[in-house]
């Protein structure tokens, strides 16, 4: 199985600010939100656990209690935001009415199409292991990471919300991708 969880509250996910690549901390209620992930979890052992290279991830990742085990993974990072980095979907529609992240994608940064590719690299490596796989990451990228588990377009992955500090499991049953747990 593949554990796909989310980092901690930022000041830019509160404000609803796309947050790329710019590597802003954890508010103190995130690192709250990050302590919490070991009770949630148990005490879940994972053959490998993987972060973004970002530090809300790795942060996360670490005062969730993997940190020392976690092997950082760049294809795990959040979609590239470009020139809509550190704005809302509402100041970007003032100029692009009608604009979508997953329909439009930003001006001057990743497509899509790119990020699916990433995640589909991360899932290529999360196969060649036995045993549960951890992944600590980001928002968009987690759920384009889902929708390609299932063979989904990328573009679905609007579809799938998960919250600040959000577990979701990808399992298999009878040899059929299944999402086994979303944004516990």
């Amino acid at each position: 199985m593949i554990w796909l969880i989310r980092h901690g509250e930022t000041e830019w996910t509160v404000s609803g600010a796309h947050t790329g690549r710019s590597d802003i901390p954890l508010t103190p209620n995130g690192e709250a939100q990050a302590l919490g992930i070991p009770e949630r979890l148990g005490a879940k052992q994972f053959a490998l656990v993987l972060t973004s290279p970002l530090q809300r991830a790795r942060r996360t990742c670490e005062l969730a209690g993997y940190g020392e085990h976690a092997q950082l993974e760049p294809n795990l990072a959040e979609w590239f935001y470009g020139d809509y980095e550190g704005r809302t979907s509402t100041q970007i529609r003032a100029g692009r009415p009608g604009w979508s992240i997953f329909k439009d994608g930003p001006h001057g940064g990743e497509t899509l199409a790119q990020v699916a590719e990433r995640t589909q690299k991360v899932i290529e490596r999360c196969l060649a292991v036995d045993g549960d796989v951890a992944l600590f990451s980001h928002g968009h990228t987690l759920r384009i990471l889902a929708a390609s588990w299932l063979g989904l377009p990328p573009e679905t992955a609007k579809h799938f919300a998960l919250g600040t500090a959000g577990i979701s499991i990808l399992g298999l049953e009878n040899e059929t991708r299944n999402i086994t747990l979303w944004n516990r």
